[in-house]
C-alpha cells in the first residue's frame, strides 16, 4: 500500500482526489470528534448550454451527423419558443416541433470513462440523436431525464447532439391542459458527465443514487438509513467497498459507516444499504434553522487488494421531523409550525419558461421578503434549483405531479403519469424542504372510476416510495368536500376561491372551513388555493367585486380580498397551511381578462417581478419580522375625488400620518391594518406621508397623489 494516502488525509481532504487508505476506513458507527472531511470528486460535469442552433419546425434528416443547419436560428439553453406568444392572449401559441442540434468536442482526456447526457427539463417529448444515433426518448416536460452515450460520443472528435422537441397536445401525457401556457423547448440546462466504470447508478429515474433516509429524529439523536445504488460497467467483477460519510457545515465528521467488500459482477449493479446515528444532530427548523449536513457516500474498488475511490456522490441532508394534525395542523419537529405562504409557477416575462439560477434566486429573495415559510410548486416538477433554494431558505415544500384538470382512461397515460410521480420521488428524495408530495390538482371528473384507480395508485406510489412523507391533493373548489378524488391522500387541500369566482369575501372561507372540520373531524385539511387577480394600472377606492373574467381588476379589490381571507385562516389552527394563489402573475394564453391578455394576473408581484402590489405587503405586514411601512393605492396616483382615505400596513404598534404636512394624527391597530377615512385631498400634488418606529428605528413612507 506504499504511496497511498493515510486516513487523516482522506479525511482532512488532502488525499489527491480519488486514491484512499482502505486499511484506514472505519468498518461502522460514528467517527473521531476531531476528524474532517472534504468530499473526493471523481466526476466531471461539462456545461453543454452554450452554442446551439434552433428551428421550429419539423425538418427531415436533422438528426444526421452531416445536416446543414447553418440557417437555422443561434440559442444557449435554458431556450423556449413560446416566451412571446404564450403570454399575447390570443390561445393559439405554437404547439409543435422544434429541432435543436449542437457540435461538441469532447475533451480527450474522458476516454475510457462512462458518458451521460443529461437534460434538466424538456417540454414535452424529446427524441435525442447523438453523432445520428438515436438515445431515445423522454415523455414528460418537467421531470430531469439522462441517456448513456459512452460508445456514441466521441472523446477527441467532432460530435453532433441532435434534439426533436415538440410541445403539441399528446393526450397520452398529463397534462391533458392546465390554466398556464405549455411552453416548449429545452427550457432548463443540458449537460454532460462522465465517470469512472464502477459508479453510483444514474439511470434510477435520473435520481441521485443514493437516498437518504432519516428516522427518530430528535433533539438527542437521528438515524440515518443509507441506500446506495451502485452500477458496474467495466467488463470484470470488481470487489467494492461502500463508505458514507455525513458531515457538518464546517467539515466535521459526524456520523461514518462502511461495509465489507462485496463482488458486483460486470454489467451488474448492487444496493447497499447502511445506517449511522447522529448525536446531539442540530435540526433542520424552517425558516428559523434550515441547517444542512453533506452526506457523502464513496464507492471503493477494493479488487486485487487495491484501493481507489472511483466514484462519489454527495447530497445535502437536513434532519427533521414533520406531522399533521386534523386539530392542531402541521408540526415540524414537534412543535406546531402554521404554514403561509405562496403558490409557484416557474414562468416570467420576456424569458417564459427560459430561467436560470439568478431568476430562481430573486424569486426566492422575494418570497422570503414576503415572510412565506412554505411553497406549493404548482403544477409539476420544478428545476433543482428551486428545491435546493428551498433547502438552503428553510421553506416547507409542497411537490407535485402534472396531473390537471382530465385524467385519460389509458394504458399510455397511466403509465407515463406514473412514471412522472416515481422521478419526482426519486431525483428529489433528499431534499429536507419537501415535505408533501401532490398526486394531482382539480380532476374534473371527481368521482369517476378512471380517475379514481388512477389517483389511487399514485397514492400507493407514494406510500411504497416513500413513506415518511405525506400525500396529498388539490380538490376543485366547485367540487364537494367529499369528493372521492379528495380522498385518496394522507391530507388534503382545497382550492376555494370565495370572494371571486363566487361568493363573498368576508367570512364564507371560514364558515366553510369550520363546517367541513366539524363534519369531517379526522381530515387533515389545508388551503392549497385562494386568491383573485389585480391590475397595478387599475384602481377603485374600496371596490365591489369585479368580473373574473372582466376587463376590470382593480388591484384594492385584491388587497381588500386577502385582508379578509388571512384573518380567516390565521384564526383556524386546524388547517395545516394556506398557499396563496399566486406569488408571481404568469403566462396563460387563454385567458384575456383584467385588461392583460395572455396573463393570469392574481400574483402579488407582477410577472416581471418589478412591482409588489398592495397584497404582498399585507401579508409582509403579518408574516415577516423585517418591519414593514407600505401606504396602499400608491399607483393611483391621478384622483378625481377630493374625499378618499389613507390605508396603510404595518407591523408597527402605531403609526403617525401627515397630509401636506399637517398632521393627521396617530393610530394604533390590532389587525395590521391603519385607516384615516376621509381625508380630503387639495387640487393639485398632494403629499402623504407616514411614520413609524418599528424595533427601536424610525421607519417612513410617502406618496404623492395629484387631484384633477
Amino acid at each position: 500500500m506504499t504511496g497511498f494516502p493515510t486516513r487523516r488525509q482522506i479525511l482532512s481532504g488532502t488525499a489527491g482526489g480519488v486514491l484512499a487508505s482502505f486499511a484506514g476506513i472505519p468498518k461502522a458507527g460514528a467517527a473521531s470528534a476531531a476528524a474532517t472531511y472534504t468530499a473526493p470528486n471523481p466526476r466531471v460535469r461539462i456545461d453543454l448550454n452554450a452554442g446551439w442552433r434552433f428551428v421550429r419546425a419539423d425538418v427531415a434528416g436533422a438528426e444526421a451527423s452531416g445536416f446543414d443547419d447553418s440557417g437555422w436560428t443561434s440559442v444557449n439553453t435554458p431556450h423556449t419558443w413560446n416566451a412571446v406568444d404564450g403570454a399575447d392572449g390570443g390561445d393559439n401559441y405554437y404547439r409543435g416541433v422544434g429541432w435543436y442540434r449542437r457540435r461538441y468536442t469532447v475533451p480527450a482526456g474522458l476516454a475510457g470513462k462512462r458518458l451521460y447526457l443529461q437534460f434538466a427539463g424538456v417540454n414535452q417529448v424529446a427524441d435525442v440523436w447523438v453523432n445520428g444515433t438515436y438515445l431515445g426518448q423522454h415523455k414528460g416536460g418537467y421531470s430531469r431525464f439522462r441517456f448513456g452515450v459512452t460508445g456514441v460520443i466521441v472523446p477527441g472528435g467532432d460530435n453532433v447532439i441532435a434534439v426533436r422537441v415538440t410541445n403539441a397536445r399528446d393526450t397520452s401525457i398529463a397534462p391533458v391542459s392546465a390554466d398556464y401556457t405549455f411552453e416548449g423547448g429545452i427550457y432548463r440546462n443540458v449537460s454532460l458527465w462522465a465517470m469512472d466504470n464502477l459508479h453510483v447508478r444514474m439511470e434510477d429515474y435520473a435520481g441521485p443514487g443514493i437516498y437518504l433516509r432519516q428516522s427518530n429524529v430528535t433533539a438527542a439523536s437521528a438515524t440515518v438509513t443509507v441506500t446506495t445504488k451502485l452500477w458496474n460497467d467495466d467488463s470484470t467483477t470488481r470487489s467494492v467497498v461502500v463508505r458514507s460519510v455525513i458531515a457538518d457545515k464546517s467539515g466535521t465528521v459526524v456520523a461514518e459507516t462502511s461495509g465489507t467488500a462485496q463482488a458486483v459482477a460486470a454489467a451488474a449493479g448492487a444496493e447497499i444499504r447502511q445506517t449511522v446515528s447522529i448525536d446531539r444532530p442540530r435540526l433542520w427548523n424552517g425558516v428559523a434553522d434550515p441547517y444542512l449536513y453533506n452526506a457523502s457516500v464513496e464507492i471503493h474498488d477494493v479488487t486485487a487488494g487495491g484501493d481507489r475511490i472511483a466514484d462519489v456522490v454527495t447530497e445535502r441532508l437536513g434532519l427533521r421531523s414533520i406531522a399533521v394534525d386534523a386539530d392542531t395542523g402541521f408540526h415540524l419537529n414537534g412543535s406546531h409550525l402554521h404554514l403561509h405562504g405562496v403558490n409557484l409557477h416557474q414562468e416570467r416575462a420576456v424569458k417564459g419558461w427560459a430561467v436560470n439560477d439568478a431568476d430562481h434566486t430573486q424569486d426566492f429573495d422575494l418570497i422570503r421578503e414576503l415572510g412565506a415559510n412554505a411553497i406549493r410548486m404548482a403544477h409539476y416538477q420544478h428545476d433543482q434549483k428551486d428545491y435546493e433554494l428551498a433547502d438552503e431558505r428553510g421553506l416547507i415544500v409542497w411537490a407535485e405531479i402534472p396531473l390537471v384538470n382530465s385524467v385519460t382512461d389509458s394504458t399510455a397515460f397511466t403509465a407515463s403519469t406514473q412514471n412522472q410521480l416515481r422521478e419526482l420521488i426519486r431525483q428529489n428524495y433528499n431534499h429536507p424542504s419537501i415535505v408533501f408530495w401532490g398526486t394531482g390538482n382539480e380532476l374534473t371528473d371527481y368521482n369517476g372510476a378512471p380517475t379514481n384507480r388512477l389517483l389511487a395508485s399514485l397514492a400507493g406510489i407514494i406510500e411504497a416510495e416513500d413513506p415518511d412523507r405525506l400525500s396529498t391533493y388539490a380538490v376543485r373548489g366547485e367540487d364537494p368536500d367529499n369528493a372521492q378524488a379528495g380522498l385518496h391522500t394522507r391530507t388534503t387541500g382545497f382550492n376555494k376561491y370565495y370572494g371571486w369566482y363566487y361568493g363573498s369575501k368576508d367570512g364564507e372561507l371560514g364558515a366553510w372551513a369550520d363546517n367541513l372540520h366539524m363534519n369531517s373531524p379526522s381530515r387533515r385539511i389545508g388551503m392549497s388555493e385562494y386568491g383573485v387577480g389585480a391590475n397595478t394600472a387599475q384602481h377603485a377606492l374600496n371596490p365591489p367585486k369585479p368580473a373574473p373574467g372582466g376587463s376590470w381588476h382593480p388591484e384594492e379589490y385584491q388587497a381588500l380580498f386577502h385582508e379578509a381571507a388571512w384573518q380567516q385562516l390565521a384564526a383556524r389552527p386546524y388547517i395545516w397551511g394556506s398557499f396563496v394563489w399566486a406569488m408571481f402573475d404568469f403566462a396563460s394564453d387563454g385567458r384575456n381578462e383584467g385588461g392583460r391578455p395572455g396573463i393570469n394576473d392574481k400574483g402579488l408581484v407582477t410577472r416581471d417581478r418589478q412591482i409588489r402590489k398592495d397584497a404582498f405587503y399585507w401579508y409582509k405586514a403579518n408574516w415577516a419580522s423585517t418591519p414593514t411601512l407600505h401606504i396602499t393605492s400608491r399607483r393611483w396616483t391621478q384622483r378625481t375625488d377630493a374625499t378618499t382615505e389613507l390605508k396603510v400596513y404595518s407591523n408597527a404598534d402605531r403609526v403617525t400620518a401627515t397630509l401636506n404636512g399637517a398632521s393627521l394624527g396617530s393610530l394604533s391597530s390590532s389587525n395590521r391594518i391603519f385607516r384615516w377615512a376621509n381625508i380630503t385631498l387639495k387640487p393639485g400634488q398632494n403629499t402623504v406621508a407616514v411614520t413609524a418606529t418599528i424595533n427601536g428605528s424610525t421607519h417612513t413612507d410617502s406618496v404623492d397623489w395629484t387631484l384633477g
